[in-house]
């Protein structure tokens, strides 16, 4: 009975500590608002609150989304080719496999935001911060060649927030 006791504490311990603590503005899942079945004419999303909205393999290629707040919002698989993010505030979100190929970033805020395993060939990122995002290395080097400028609300420096050397 003891082995039971010990295998019981040991699964709550590795619960405990292998649980990301998440922000306190984090939201249920019954909060995130899905767009999973847009259709490519309805993409003009720009000056919208899209706080924690949820665009799961999305096809949103050219999507207008110019100065959206996007804070927690997911675009897990989604293709934001083309897509035009200017100004948006994509802080906290997730871009997980997501294809932002010749897309728009200029100036957009992208603190502490989950990029992994997503292609950047072509973004424009001038103005953007990165600060905190957290990205693959491949990216970084990809993004790297062509950031420049200072983001006009945070005030940071492109290159430096993405850690971009020289």
């Amino acid at each position: 009975m003891w082995i039971f006791r010990l295998l019981g504490l040991l699964i709550a311990f590795l619960l405990v500590t292998a649980i990301p603590a998440f922000p306190a503005h984090a939201a249920s899942s019954a909060a995130i608002r899905a767009y999973d079945d847009l259709q490519p004419s309805a993409q003009d999303y720009s000056g919208q609150n899209l706080v924690r909205s949820e665009f799961g393999d999305a096809d949103l290629r050219n999507a207008n989304f110019t100065e959206a707040d996007l804070r927690g919002a997911v675009f897990n698989g989604a293709n934001l080719a083309n897509a035009n993010l200017s100004g948006a505030d994509f802080s906290d979100g997730i871009a997980y496999i997501t294809n932002f190929a010749n897309a728009n970033l200029s100036n957009a805020v992208l603190t502490s935001a989950m990029l992994l395993k997503s292609n950047f060939k072509g973004t424009n990122v001038t103005g953007a911060d990165f600060s905190n995002a957290t990205l693959d290395r491949v990216q970084v080097l990809e993004l790297c060649k062509t950031a420049s400028g200072t983001n006009p609300v945070t005030g940071v420096d492109t290159r430096e927030s993405l850690g971009c050397k020289g």
